[in-house]
């Protein structure tokens, strides 16, 4: 009669046991979708071009949005984060995946040329790479993907990039930069434009800033020792309106 007793409540603490595990791994699966829907309003588009597939077309199988352009494009990092993986795949051609500190991984594929390296640390906006068409991939573009806690070769924690980016349909042009607001985005001046302004005009180094709120461009050009004018030109500005976690570049 002991041993079956003892039998018995080994088997309930085993059952109890099984039990906490499971609904731990529920709560974490939960706590990641729900980080989905109200986190990461201030991710910026990683890429000048034009919107040319979206996701989960393709039966389903589609698992990120694709931004075609021009080769050697400039691809930026949506968020800080680290690099996690950063080499060339079969599929993705030269890849990079990047882990954020708001536990999603991000993935920028068909790389023309690869900037970072396993392990480096990163700034949003940082140059990571730059587009081209490499792997399986049927002309120049930037394939975008974004997963809640971990990428997997199924996929299983994929999502809709653009509930993090702003919504934007096929043939609808973006720019990197670009911080979103809700389903609309806000006009930014792009790392393109950066570049060509260094090299055109090497003298004068650019930073980018993002608005805060309370600033206008004439607080921001006076903390830059600049003009309203010269920020305007810079990031193409028509007007005086700008609204928090849009970025500028700024000298």
């Amino acid at each position: 009669m002991r041993d079956y007793i003892k039998r018995f409540l080994i088997a309930i603490i085993m059952a109890l046991c099984v039990s906490l595990l499971f609904l731990g791994g529920k709560h974490s699966e939960a706590a990641g979708t729900q980080d989905a829907e109200v986190i990461n309003d201030h991710w910026i588009w990683p890429a000048d071009g034009i919107i040319s597939d979206t996701y989960g077309t393709r039966q389903g199988r589609h698992k990120g949005i694709d931004i075609a352009g021009r080769i050697d494009t400039p691809i930026l990092v949506v968020e800080d984060g680290v690099v996690e993986k950063s080499y060339y795949s079969n599929t993705y051609g030269n890849v990079v995946f990047v882990k954020h500190p708001s536990h999603f991984v991000t993935v920028y594929a068909h790389l023309n040329r690869r900037n970072v390296a396993k392990g480096q640390m990163l700034k949003q906006g940082d140059v990571i790479g730059k587009m081209g068409r490499t792997g399986q991939a049927t002309g120049t573009h930037l394939h975008f993907e974004a997963h809640q806690l971990e990428w997997r070769y199924d996929k299983k924690f994929a999502l809709d990039p653009e509930k993090l980016l702003g919504k934007a349909n096929v043939g609808e042009s973006v720019q990197a930069g670009i911080a979103s607001m809700g389903d609309s985005v806000l006009a930014a001046s792009s790392l393109l434009r950066l570049q060509q302004n260094e090299s055109t005009n090497s003298s004068q180094p650019l930073d980018k800033y993002m608005v805060k709120e309370g600033d206008t461009l004439s607080s921001i050009a006076q903390r830059q020792n600049t003009t309203v004018s010269a920020v305007k030109n810079l990031n193409h500005l028509t007007s005086d309106l700008i609204k928090p976690n849009q970025i500028l570049m700024v000298p």
